[in-house]
């Protein structure tokens, strides 16, 4: 009987337990990511109609079912207004709606403006400086984990002549750290925390998830500053014609393009005719490949070997010291950054893209250079500055002695000024340092002297 007794309790204990887990309800479903804002392309710009640069391929790619969305740094408050008075801020709201509306022309509706203030110059770390760094490159990694794309289409950050706009190539950087950060969980943390109760308000914690994007892309206007196309992007990544027809519109990329364009009003004018326009628009869309965590050809498809399922985070941050020894005479600045920033998120290649290159910032064709001096050696060393010009340049300061310190360096300002009957012709700048009558660093800058006139 015992034995009888202590199964029949047993079965009371388990009906007891059975009847206690089914009145236990079931957890609704944690939300998904808002899938509105998904993205398979991200193109991060600096400024309204900047993503015309783009816009040849990004038309093919919404024709191909591709999503695609827009990241605008600035709203493009500075620059001439061809259409009305407005200027500084109500300038940046005019051509806000303008964007917006080209965008649309074009089938992109999710496009984000963010606070950036355009910042013309020539200078990425003016930009970078003026825009508040930290706190640009927190909104692009949020909205690279908002959009989660499998590809970033941004502005090559390099400094050449005729694309050398600083919040060009800002954009690119910030694109490029967001590239390598938006998957990192260490990376702006709080973008990640899960809202202690989505429903109410007064919440912290965004509740973005990690993202990956797979690969990066950088275009050049290079060629439509000079009015001709240059060919040192050809061979650098995947390249697209323009003038096949769209299935779904029925007329060529290039006409999209413009049509596009064209609602980029305030900006059409001097020096920036439909008729530059549609030249720069006859040529292939050239792209210069980044990098990929999926592997593929640099002059692959730009969607080739991507995994619409997402990749798991890859570690893509090199390291943040110059590989070679830093020389005696290098120029500084922006290429003293590019030399860092390359090889710090693995884009070495960038590098052999061209020679040091620049073109006139000014109307008086005043030009900046910036120079580093650097003592290699553990005692103090003195140098002297000099500068091989041509014929007609003047340059403040002039020769000047320097005395350095063991492994000192030395940023060195230079201001020059060319003749104006060198208009539109290339001149080579020669800069050496001497240490007991020997040249122990030298440097060559190639200059377009030109009025290097940026868009914005």
């Amino acid at each position: 009987m015992q034995g009888a007794g202590f199964v029949a309790g047993m079965i009371f204990f388990a009906s007891m337990v059975s009847v206690t887990w089914a009145q236990v309800p079931q957890a609704p479903p944690y939300p998904a990511a808002d899938d509105r804002y998904k993205a398979d392309i991200l193109v991060v710009v600096a400024h309204p109609d900047d993503d015309m640069a783009a816009a040849p391929y990004t038309a093919r790619a919404l024709d191909q079912g591709k999503r695609v969305a827009v990241i605008f740094c600035t709203r493009g408050n500075f620059g001439p207004n061809f259409l009305g008075r407005e200027q500084a801020a109500s300038l940046g709201a005019v051509r806000e709606i303008e964007g917006r509306r080209a965008e649309a022309a074009l089938g992109v509706y999710n496009v984000w403006f963010l606070n950036g203030s355009d910042t013309p110059g020539q200078d990425v770390l003016h930009s970078l400086e003026s825009w508040g760094h930290g706190y640009a490159l927190d909104q692009v990694v949020r909205l690279v984990r908002l959009t989660r794309p499998e590809v970033i289409v941004t502005w090559l950050p390099f400094y050449l002549a005729g694309e050398n706009h600083d919040d060009h190539q800002a954009a690119g950087v910030l694109a490029t750290e967001a590239f390598d950060l938006a998957g990192d969980p260490v990376a702006f943390p709080e973008q990640l925390e899960a809202p202690h109760d989505p429903e109410q308000i007064s919440n912290y914690g965004e509740g973005l998830s990690i993202w990956q994007p797979q690969k990066i892309y950088y275009v050049s206007d290079y060629s439509f500053s000079y009015g001709v196309h240059s060919d040192f992007m050809t061979g650098q990544g995947p390249q697209y014609r323009t003038d096949e027809i769209s299935p779904t519109k029925h007329v060529s990329y290039a006409q999209l393009t413009f049509d596009a364009w064209m609602h980029d009003h305030s900006q059409i004018g001097s020096g920036f005719t439909p008729e530059q326009m549609k030249e720069y628009l006859s040529h292939p869309m050239r792209f210069i490949f980044g990098k990929s965590v999926v592997g593929g050809s640099p002059t692959g498809d730009i969607l080739e070997n991507v995994k619409p399922s997402g990749v798991p985070f890859v570690e893509m941050i090199g390291t943040h010291a110059v590989a070679e020894p830093q020389p005696a005479l290098a120029l500084g600045g922006p290429w003293a950054f590019y030399r860092v920033f390359w090889p710090a998120h693995k884009l070495e290649h960038l590098a052999n893209l061209l020679e040091p290159e620049t073109a006139m910032g000014t109307h008086d064709f005043h030009l900046w250079v910036p120079l580093l001096l650097h003592n290699a050696s553990g005692s103090n060393q003195e140098v002297t500055l000099r500068s091989k010009l041509p014929a007609g340049w003047r340059q403040t300061p002039g020769p000047m002695l320097y005395k350095l310190g063991p492994r000192e360096s030395r940023p060195v300002s230079l201001s020059l000024v060319a003749p104006e009957d060198q208009k539109g012709t290339w001149q080579s700048l020669v800069f050496n340092t001497e240490s007991d009558g020997k040249v122990v660093g030298s440097v060559t800058l190639k200059v377009n002297v030109v009025y290097n006139g940026v868009p914005q």
